[in-house]
C-alpha cells in the first residue's frame, strides 16, 4: 500500500527507519529486531541508503525481502549522491519489480570526506530534481508514493529557515506526497515549522521524526552532522550520566515519550521513529503511550 494512502486512512500512522547493515551478522540482527518491532503493528518500515555504491543494492535487497518474507510495508529511501538519470531509472525499475511503492526521496549527503555536494554529470543537485524527474518518468510518474525530508530547525546547508522552507515547497509542488522531518528534541521546533508550512501552503502531511537517545556520545556525533539542538534538559542529563549508557537510555525513553505525547496531543497525523536497528527505545515508548497492543485507530 501506498504510504499516501496510508496517511489519509488513519489517524495516526506510525512508522520506523533501519539502516542497511554491512555484514550478514548485522543483516540477521536487523531482521531479528523488524520481527519484534513487527508485533508493534508499524504502518510502514523505511531504509536508508548509502552514498556512492557503499549501501545501496542492500537497501534495494532488504526492502524487498521485508516486503515478501516480513509482510510490512517497505518505502526505500533513494538519494541523489554519485548517480546518474539512467542510475536511478534502473534502482526504479529494480523496486518496482520488487513491488515496493513508496520512496523517500532524497538528495543525499556528500559523500565521507566531502564537504560539499557536488552532482555527477547528467545526475541531479537537489531533491525536488529527483521527485520531478519520477513523477514526470513515463513508466514510473505513478508507481511510487513519494516521502521527502524536512527540516524543523533548517537544513544545515542552509540555516535561513524561509530559504530552507522554499527548498521544501519546490519539493512539494513537483509531487511529493509526505514530508517527514528531520529528528529534533523541542517540540516547539516542530510546531513553528508546521506553522511556516502551512503558511507556505504544504498542504500534504507533516510527520515529525523521532530519535530516542541512548547514547550521549552517540547523539552528539548525530546532531552534529545533521545540525539539530540539543536543548538543556537534554544536555544537562547527557552531562549528569556520563558514560552511563543504561541511565541515558532510561532518560531518553522518557524524553521520547514526552515529546510523542505532547505531539500526539496536538494533532500530528503520525511518528516516524529512527530506531538504530534496536528495538527495546521503541518498544518501550509505545509501552508508555499505551500502544503496546498496536497504532490507535
Amino acid at each position: 500500500m501506498k504510504i499516501a494512502d496510508l496517511y489519509s486512512r488513519q489517524k495516526h500512522t506510525f512508522s520506523f527507519e533501519f539502516f542497511p547493515p554491512k555484514t550478514e551478522e548485522g543483516e540477521t540482527k536487523l531482521f531479528e529486531t523488524i520481527a519484534q518491532l513487527k508485533k508493534l503493528r508499524p504502518s510502514f518500515v523505511s531504509v536508508t541508503y548509502g552514498a556512492m555504491g557503499t549501501t545501496r543494492d542492500n537497501t534495494v535487497r532488504i526492502v524487498g525481502r521485508i516486503k515478501k518474507e516480513v509482510g510490512i510495508e517497505p518505502a526505500s529511501h533513494l538519494t541523489c549522491v554519485g548517480q546518474t538519470r539512467d542510475e536511478i531509472e534502473v534502482i526504479l525499475g529494480e523496486l518496482d519489480k520488487k513491488g515496493i511503492e513508496n520512496i523517500v526521496a532524497l538528495r543525499g549527503d556528500p559523500p565521507k570526506g566531502e564537504t560539499e555536494f557536488k552532482p555527477v554529470l547528467n545526475g541531479f543537485r537537489h531533491g525536488s530534481e529527483l521527485v520531478r524527474f519520477i513523477r514526470s518518468h513515463q513508466k514510473f510518474s505513478k508507481v511510487f508514493s513519494l516521502a521527502v525530508a524536512g527540516y524543523p530547525e533548517g537544513h544545515l546547508e542552509c540555516p535561513d529557515k524561509a530559504q530552507d522552507l522554499k527548498h521544501l515547497k519546490e519539493k512539494v509542488d513537483q509531487g511529493a506526497d509526505v514530508v517527514i522531518t528531520q529528528l529534533f528534541f523541542d517540540n516547539r521546533d516542530f510546531f513553528d515549522f508546521i506553522e511556516r508550512s502551512r503558511k507556505a501552503s504544504i498542504k500534504i502531511p507533516v510527520v515529525p521524526g523521532i530519535m530516542p537517545v541512548s547514547s550521549g556520545p552517540q547523539i552528539k556525533r548525530i546532531t552534529s552532522m545533521c545540525g539539530a539542538s540539543i536543548p538543556k534538559k537534554l544536555a544537562d542529563a547527557l552531562e549528569k550520566f556520563g558514560e552511563d549508557n543504561a541511565s541515558v537510555e532510561k532518560f531518553g525513553i522518557e524524553f521520547a515519550t514526552e515529546q510523542c505525547r505532547d505531539l500526539l496531543k496536538n494533532g500530528v497525523p503520525g511518528i516516524h521513529f529512527y530506531t538504530l536497528n534496536k528495538s527495546h527505545a521503541t518498544e518501550a515508548i509505545y509501552k508508555n503511550l499505551g500502544l503496546s497492543n498496536g497504532r490507535p485507530a
